[in-house]
């Protein structure tokens, strides 16, 4: 498998099957097989995981798991109908996803279509440690989230509505994508390993499905 290209536009993806994911208002309760919710980010512990054995004899117990965590901004912002990411913690730059149907046609000028749903092209976790988004004002945001192991089915993945008033953390080995925010541009306070390894799954490439995952200014079912 070949890495993800991060920056590919739209325009240069080829039109795929549409698999529904399904919205759930971000709780206690359903985000906790997931991560949890955050109310206060400065007493928030990020969980470095302790490297790998290579063999039969253990990593020593003060090693391994020593390279700690880093902040910075993460943005989601859209440009028309293309919503692009950045990390500040890791200096990271994506193309997280658009939401017309059509790649060919989504445009980084203006609205083409109504902004209801982001396209997901990709998902990744991190083996290595936990990752904090915290809002950095109260709008409500969208991430999409599926179980840890590697064998992924597009199925598995579900989207969590988040009102804005807590952040969210989600467990190593967790997959996931950046925040989706409702509105043109949101901020949110990273923290993140600082290692920072990434596993990856390209949605098209691997099962020839983009994902659609609801965006919306209201909580499900109201």
């Amino acid at each position: 498998m070949h890495a993800p290209e991060y920056l590919r536009p739209p325009s240069q993806r080829p039109r795929r099957d549409l698999v529904s994911v399904p919205l759930v208002r971000a709780t206690d309760t359903a985000v906790k097989p997931f991560g949890r919710l955050v109310d206060d980010p400065d007493a928030c512990e990020i969980e470095i995981v302790r490297g790998p054995a290579q063999g039969w004899r253990p990593v020593d117990e003060d090693s391994g798991n020593e390279g700690g965590w880093v902040e910075g901004i993460f943005r989601g912002e859209w440009k028309g109908d293309v919503l692009y990411g950045s990390n500040g913690a890791v200096n990271g730059h994506y193309i997280l996803g658009w939401s017309n149907p059509d790649p060919a046609a989504a445009s980084e000028e203006t609205e083409t279509v109504p902004r209801t749903q982001v396209i997901l092209w990709h998902l990744n976790y991190h083996p290595d440690g936990g990752q904090l988004f915290f809002p950095r004002d109260n709008q409500p945001f969208v991430v999409p989230v599926a179980l840890p192991g590697d064998d992924l089915r597009p199925e598995q993945v579900i989207a969590f509505w988040c009102d804005g008033s807590r952040g969210l953390y989600i467990n190593p080995g967790v997959w996931h994508e950046g925040i989706f925010p409702v509105e043109d541009r949101q901020d949110f306070t990273d923290r993140q390993g600082r290692v920072h390894a990434r596993v990856s799954c390209d949605l098209g490439e691997e099962f020839g499905v983009y994902l659609s995952v609801p965006l919306r200014r209201t909580a499900p079912g109201k």
